[in-house]
């Protein structure tokens, strides 16, 4: 299958070395901007994705379940992420209007300050780690495959409950 009958020929699959880049590449990135977040915010990289997700729903917020969804986290975890930014001030839990049992989580206006700054920071990395190494001409075409990459693997994931 794919042409591959020995270690060596697995070893160096340009398919196979081809993934290995983009996932060396995507954990050295996470790495670099997500230790410049922890020290210049005070938030992780996960914080962080949880604060922008709230950016986008504003007001009245989003759900428990919506919130692991995006983040594809499963409900415990997402709530345990919840508990510890709800426990810095950055967001808080209020009564869903139409469901009696359910809360939404939004961002307080400390949430809405250290998300401003963290985007900062992040952009200002973004463009030193990601978009300069690249040839400009690249730039954009790159960001769009990798938008395309992102919404198919989003799409092949099962739901979590």
């Amino acid at each position: 299958m794919a042409g591959i009958s020995t270690p060596e020929e697995a070893a160096t699959n340009s398919l196979v070395l081809a993934f290995g880049r983009l996932q060396g590449a995507a954990n050295r990135l996470e790495y670099l901007l997500g230790r410049a977040l922890e020290q210049e915010c005070g938030i992780s990289h996960l914080d962080f994705e949880v604060l922008l997700i709230l950016g986008r729903a504003g007001d009245p917020g989003m759900s428990m379940r919506a919130i692991s969804q995006e983040q594809v986290l499963t409900t415990g975890g997402a709530t345990r992420l919840i508990d510890r930014l709800e426990a810095a001030g950055l967001v808080v839990r209020t009564a869903h209007p139409s469901d009696k049992r359910g809360r939404l989580v939004r961002l307080t206006p400390a949430g809405a300050d250290t998300l401003v700054a963290a985007a900062r920071v992040h952009v200002e990395n973004i463009t030193r780690y990601f978009l300069d190494p690249l040839p400009a001409e690249h730039r954009e075409r790159f960001a769009e495959d990798l938008r395309i990459l992102s919404h198919a693997a989003r799409d092949a994931l099962p739901q979590l409950r």
